[in-house]
C-alpha cells in the first residue's frame, strides 16, 4: 500500500516539478530579454561579444559552484550534513537558471513562419542574430575555453592535495653481518 502511495505521489508531482524548473527560464524570457539584448548587451564594456564571452564563461563556472557541493554528499553518513550540501548548492542552481535565461533569450523561433514582429523587435532573438551573427561561436568557444582552464586548475589542485610516494631510487641496504646469506635478510637474486 505504501509504495503505490509513493508512485502516486511521485506521479502527481512530475507535471508540476517539470513546470517549476521552466517557469524561471520563460519569466526571464518574458520581462527582460529584450531589455538584456537590446539595451544591456551592447551597453556592456566590449559591446554584445564581450557580454555573450562573459556569459558562455561563466556556463561551466556556474555548473561547476551548483555540482561541486553535491559531491560532498553521504546520506549513510549523515542525513543532517548531506541537506546542509544541498542547501550550499542552491546558489550554483540559481546561478545556472540565470546564464541559461541569458542564453536562451537568443533563441529563435524553430519555423521561420514563426518568427513574428516580436521576434524582430529591438533586443528579440531575430533582431539579436543579425546584429551579431557570430554570438554563438563568441559563446561556445568561451565556453570551452573557460571549462578547460577550470579542468586544468582542477587537476593541478588535486595533484597538489595528494602526497607525493616515497622515492624509489635509494640505492640498496648494506647486508647485515648477522643474516645468513649476508644479504641482510633479502633474496639473492635469482
Amino acid at each position: 500500500m505504501k509504495t503505490k502511495f509513493g508512485e502516486r505521489l511521485f506521479g502527481c508531482l512530475v507535471l508540476p516539478g517539470f513546470v517549476a524548473l521552466i517557469m524561471p527560464l520563460v519569466l526571464f524570457d518574458m520581462y527582460w530579454g529584450h531589455e538584456l539584448w537590446g539595451d544591456f548587451a551592447p551597453a556592456w564594456p566590449g559591446g554584445a561579444y564581450a557580454f555573450t564571452g562573459v556569459a558562455g564563461a561563466l556556463v561551466p563556472v556556474v555548473f561547476f559552484a551548483w555540482v561541486a557541493p553535491l559531491t560532498r554528499m553521504d546520506w549513510k553518513t549523515s542525513k543532517a550534513r548531506s541537506l546542509a550540501w544541498v542547501a550550499a548548492s542552491l546558489p550554483g542552481l540559481g546561478a545556472c537558471y540565470l546564464v541559461a535565461g541569458v542564453i536562451a533569450t537568443t533563441v529563435r523561433p524553430k519555423r521561420r513562419r514563426d518568427w513574428d514582429g516580436d521576434c524582430y523587435s529591438e533586443g528579440g532573438p531575430c533582431w539579436v542574430h543579425v546584429h551579431y551573427p557570430w554570438l554563438w561561436v563568441v559563446g561556445l568557444v568561451s565556453t570551452l575555453v573557460a571549462a578547460a582552464l577550470l579542468i586544468t586548475l582542477l587537476v593541478r589542485l588535486g595533484r597538489r592535495a595528494t602526497p607525493t610516494p616515497p622515492s624509489t631510487s635509494a640505492p640498496p641496504a648494506d647486508p647485515t653481518p648477522g643474516s645468513p646469506t649476508g644479504t641482510g635478510g633479502r633474496r639473492p637474486p635469482a
